[in-house]
């Protein structure tokens, strides 16, 4: 699989796409332009790693086991094959997943089930429960529900947490949230609040004025946020 990386020290970004995009997305919307100073100043490395939706939560004609099986198969890559090329590239340094709209969602996903890796998450304009029917978004498994579905919805894993362990390491990490107050997920990204809250997992939620669910807000945000 393909990926682009910018800059050669400081942090590492992870950078997931939006939904069905590609590694190139996030140069081709100015989102690397944005960071520029930072990579210059040696602040930042940026990794863009490229998606797998089309063949797995957007793969309608496959089965839901098979749609989750195809994800955690994509999970797997980053974990054991992106993170170590990252760290050999760039060693000892912070990383940091993040993404917009979708990318939120793989970002937060999956350093919430990892998160002995990441340090710090930081997502915009999230959708944090695949089942859910808000505007025109549709759920993305249509009724169907399992244990291993649970497992990769944040807003339905979170308030489930229990094991001490894992709720320690879970904590370390600091998230920060950024969403529009017109946005269709933005009670998704209130109410997952509310649930890492009641975890007591420390986290930053700023609403944003309007939608803001474009690229030209996000490249705003990751100026403030990161």
């Amino acid at each position: 699989m393909e990926l682009l990386t910018f800059g050669t020290a400081g942090p590492r970004l992870l950078v997931f796409p939006s939904r069905k995009a590609r590694f190139y997305e996030y140069e081709d919307h100015g989102m690397i332009h944005s960071l520029r100073h930072h990579m210059e100043a040696g602040n930042v490395q940026v990794v863009c790693v490229d998606g797998r939706d089309e063949e797995s939560l957007y793969c309608f004609e496959k089965t839901p086991e098979e749609r989750i099986e195809r994800h955690l198969q994509y999970e797997r890559y980053v974990l054991e094959e992106v993170l170590p090329f990252s760290a050999k590239t760039n060693p000892r340094s912070p990383l940091i997943a993040h993404g917009c709209s979708l990318g939120a969602y793989h970002a937060v996903t999956i350093a919430l089930r990892h998160p002995q890796h990441f340090d710090r998450v930081l997502a915009f304009s999230g959708r944090f429960d695949l089942t859910l029917h808000t505007a025109h978004y549709h759920s993305l498994f249509y009724g169907f529900y399992s244990d291993a579905l649970r497992e990769i919805v944040p807003s339905h894993f979170v308030p489930a947490l229990e094991d001490r362990k894992r709720l320690k390491a879970i904590r370390r990490v600091r998230y920060t949230f950024a969403v529009g107050d017109e946005d269709p997920f933005y009670e998704n990204n209130v109410e997952f609040s509310r649930a890492l809250t009641e975890k007591k997992i420390d986290h930053e939620l700023h609403s944003w004025c309007g939608n803001a669910h474009r690229f030209r807000y996000w490249r705003q945000m990751i100026r403030i946020y990161l």
